[in-house]
């Protein structure tokens, strides 16, 4: 067993075993304890609220590295929404909708947002505590599974996105870019394409051997951001080249996003909604899997 597993080994003043990561005798603060609790985990996975509980405490100092995500999509708002906007005063939407560009921006923004706080959360934070910090190992000495690992993992990727995601929605709201009451559902909208990229993400890191590995993450994820219907509408692709936007996975977040915060709902919402909930249940079985993998075999 590893130091780190006999630490978590130790038993707290309740005579219980402590959770892994946990310092003996000290426990997270009640609030903490009642998120983790609450968040709905999969059966199968009923241990995963212990490694977000973990997570929690490991960042309860670090706020300000939180905060940081928050920063980046706002920028890109103002500098884009404003800036650009002056120039280029409306866009008419694949509906037929004419909007100002802040408007019509804003929702894809808050979608890019989800995914990067997801994807950078799931892949290089993961790499590091299974490569170099050899957590994994000391949690797998514990009751938790590798289902628990990955669950957890991606719980967490998601507490931080939804923080990401709340905050811009708020300050998109104040600023006069949210057109609808539907946008109340935008926010569990960014939670589920954090969900979708976040699984995904922790899957393809554990095949990375090295940090060089990562240049792949940007070399995917930026061509994205930039062509998914994220600063112009998708009629403005040419056709050979549109059909290939529409199944990238962030088009259907931007689409998605777009339609709640502008109150154009319609059933085409199911089909961005089903590609997003099975790319997170596919990432969740796969990255399940490659733990087992590689630190029970």
């Amino acid at each position: 067993m590893t130091p780190s597993a006999s630490r978590a080994a130790v038993p707290e003043r309740s005579g219980r075993p402590a959770p892994p990561g946990r310092p003996p005798g000290r426990r997270p603060p009640r609030m903490v304890s009642a998120l983790a609790r609450a968040m709905p985990f999969p059966a199968g996975a009923g241990l995963a609220r212990v490694l977000v509980e973990r997570n929690v405490m490991a960042y309860r100092r670090l706020w300000v590295l939180l905060l940081s995500g928050f920063v980046e999509p706002v920028f890109y708002l103002f500098s884009l929404g404003i800036g650009l906007g002056a120039l280029v005063r409306t866009v008419t939407t694949d509906s037929g909708v004419e909007v100002p560009y802040p408007v019509f921006v804003a929702p894809a923004l808050l979608a890019a947002s989800a995914m990067n706080g997801a994807v950078f959360d799931s892949t290089f934070n993961v790499f590091f505590k299974l490569r170099y910090a050899r957590l994994y190992d000391s949690v797998l000495a514990t009751p938790l599974g590798p289902r628990d690992v990955a669950v957890g993992e991606v719980t967490w990727a998601l507490m931080r996105g939804s923080l990401y995601s709340g905050a811009f929605l708020l300050v998109a709201a104040v600023a006069g870019f949210v057109r609808s009451w539907w946008a109340l559902l935008a926010l569990p909208g960014a939670v589920l394409i954090g969900f979708a990229f976040a699984s995904v993400g922790m899957w393809a890191t554990t095949y990375m051997r090295s940090w060089v590995d990562f240049d792949y993450v940007t070399l995917v994820i930026q061509p994205l951001f930039l062509f998914s219907a994220t600063f112009y509408p998708l009629a403005q692709y040419p056709g050979s080249v549109r059909w290939l936007v529409e199944w990238t996975p962030l088009y259907h977040g931007v689409a998605l996003e777009r339609a709640l915060m502008l109150g154009d709902v319609g059933p085409g919402l199911l089909v961005h909604v089903g590609y997003l909930l099975a790319m997170g249940l596919l990432g969740v079985w796969g990255a399940s899997r490659r733990i087992e993998r590689l630190l029970l075999s």
